[in-house]
């Protein structure tokens, strides 16, 4: 059975609230860290948020 592409990756805020998002990102086309523009609840902003492991 073959292996799948896509995997869970944790994306961190960067505004250091320990707010995280949960998302799936396809391992053979995106080989680099994932950064998106996300809205964090804490500090209630758009703010970077930084591809990190799941633990």
């Amino acid at each position: 059975m073959a292996k799948a592409n896509t995997i869970k990756v944790k994306m961190v805020s960067t505004a250091d609230t320990g707010f995280f998002y949960v998302t799936k990102k396809n391992a053979r086309t995106m080989t680099e860290k994932m950064v998106q523009r996300k809205y964090d609840p804490k500090v209630r902003k758009h703010v970077d948020f930084k591809e990190a492991k799941i633990k």
